[in-house]
């Protein structure tokens, strides 16, 4: 019998499983407390279930070989912290500044992107026509003159974004954004906007709409102009709950996986796991994909396949993604998966903003995953679409 097909039984097997377990978190998670604002009309999705393989695993941490020395007990150095985004130290004044989230243009025609390797966070979803379009968020990126190319914003891309506390930075939206990218809690540089030729520029190698590019002194002037905040709001705690940094998180309880595909069916991309570099090397359009900037492939710590309710707006296929009620995860690290559910966070809200609270990743019994330090990327997929999903050894 082959991986997939053992993937598949075992994923059927534990459906009644599952949901039990998933409603016991979401029934816990929100017992005494205030309702949450429900999420907004356009998030209505289907109702077809998510299911994910692996009964209730638990997570295996085993401590680095070779320990920091001359460090403090929680591994930083004077002047350092851990970064929001990949749990590695940085300087306070790196980690307390807000990130840069930028909308990246995926269609073939685009490859390869510029700058996407010093991205920590990336995340893909599908938009009209079964394209998808990649956003990614830098901590650190001042000496960075090329990132790109930028293309347009859809909403879902801003509740994802606001997770972060970041600036938004795009190019051109979608008629269904215009009124959340209004709203006063988003901060955004548009492409279409007064701010856009401060911020981005064209190249002559491409035809438009693939040489659109941005800078780190075109999006340092456009914050200026816009006079947008730089610094992370007060009580914000970030995203992830990153394991101490003299661990590794190894899922040696869960499921042997070494290649993942999340079925989007124009660049047909897929993950394999590289055992020598301990990380997942990205491949989309039949080969691998590669950073303009350094002329190699892109590597990840983490891989997450985050599952969403959706539905589609109109004829002209724009979709929309339910970013607020929760669903099912497969977490992806050193060769090994486990499943679990995410849930927004609803005492993470800031000023009482539903929009403004992270998802954060819970396994089957309600404990808060934990991931490793490094960079992160999520593939978030439409619920219904996950019996196409391939994953195997």
């Amino acid at each position: 019998m082959d991986s997939l097909k053992k993937v598949r039984i075992w994923t059927y097997s534990v459906i009644g499983v599952f949901f039990a377990a998933a409603l016991a978190i979401i029934i816990s998670a929100y017992a005494y407390k205030e309702p949450a604002p429900q999420p907004k009309p356009e998030q209505t999705a289907q109702e077809k279930p998510v299911t994910t393989p692996a009964p209730k695993p638990t997570q295996s941490v085993k401590p680095d070989e070779a320990p920091a020395e001359e460090e403090d007990d929680d591994g930083l150095e004077e002047g350092q912290m851990r970064s929001y985004l990949s749990g590695l130290p940085v300087s306070k004044e790196i980690g307390t500044k807000r990130p840069i989230a930028i909308m990246l243009n995926n269609l073939k025609a685009a490859q390869p992107m510029c700058s996407i390797s010093r991205a920590d966070v990336v995340y893909e979803y599908v938009v009209e026509g079964s394209i998808t379009r990649l956003m990614a968020l830098f901590e650190d990126y001042e000496d960075l003159d090329k990132i790109g190319s930028v293309r347009s914003c859809r909403e879902y891309f801003v509740y994802t974004m606001l997770e972060f506390d970041a600036i938004y930075c795009h190019y051109g939206q979608a008629a269904y954004a215009v009124d959340l990218l209004a709203s006063d809690y988003v901060d955004n540089l548009n492409g279409l906007g007064k701010e856009g030729d401060t911020v981005y520029y064209r190249t002559t190698d491409r035809k438009a709409p693939h040489n659109a590019y941005t800078s780190a002194a075109g999006i340092d002037a456009g914050i200026e102009m816009m006079g947008y905040r730089r610094e992370h709001y007060e009580d914000y705690n970030g995203k992830f709950k990153f394991c101490d940094l003299d661990k590794t998180i190894t899922n040696e309880d869960g499921m042997k996986i070494t290649y993942m595909a999340p079925n989007y069916k124009i660049n047909k991309p897929w993950f394999e796991y590289d055992e020598s570099r301990e990380q997942y090397g990205r491949f989309q359009y039949d080969e691998p994909q590669i950073d303009e900037l350094t002329g190699e492939q892109i590597y990840f710590d983490n891989v997450i396949f985050q599952y969403n309710k959706w539905a589609q707006l109109d004829e002209k296929d724009y979709l929309a993604f339910d970013c607020h009620s929760g669903g099912v995860i497969q977490y992806f690290t050193h060769g090994r998966m486990v499943p679990g559910i995410w849930l927004r966070d609803a005492d993470e809200a800031h000023n009482g903003n539903f929009d403004m609270c992270p998802i954060r990743y819970y396994d089957l019994e309600g404990n808060e995953l934990e991931i490793n330090n490094g960079k992160t990327f999520i593939c978030v997929i439409q619920d219904t679409d996950i019996e196409n999903v391939t994953i195997r050894e």
